[in-house]
């Protein structure tokens, strides 16, 4: 109900926790999974990143954190408005790059966000 998840504290390399401690998700999943979710989509306002929790089917519980084109955008518009070089988005291939048209719309949806 709080929307606090907490991952265990896998080291690697020196840092307190990693991606050990959780697994990736396809964007294709994400977007099939979100909808049917116990939560719906959430916003993190400080984050400023969308996630979504459900039950897994022996009834565990997840959270599921992820980028979509408006985080992405907004990402986007601050390291220009700072000057920055550039910005990236974490496993391009995890999106769906089929000839869906909602797997197209989708993906070309993300890529443009990385240009403010």
């Amino acid at each position: 109900q709080d929307h606090v998840c907490s991952l265990p504290k896998v080291p690697f390399r020196g840092a307190p926790c990693s991606d050990a401690a959780g697994s990736q998700v396809p964007y294709s999943t994400i977007m099939k999974q979100v909808n049917s979710s116990l939560s719906g989509l959430l916003w993190d306002e400080v984050q400023k990143a969308p996630f979504y929790e459900y039950k897994d089917s022996v009834g565990q519980f997840h959270q599921v954190w992820f980028d979509d084109p408006h985080s992405i955008s907004l990402k986007a518009a601050y390291v220009k408005s700072r000057g920055l070089r550039g910005i990236g988005m974490w496993n391009g291939n995890s999106l769906d790059y089929s000839r869906e048209a909602v797997a197209e719309q989708q993906t070309q949806a993300m890529w443009q966000a990385l240009t403010p």
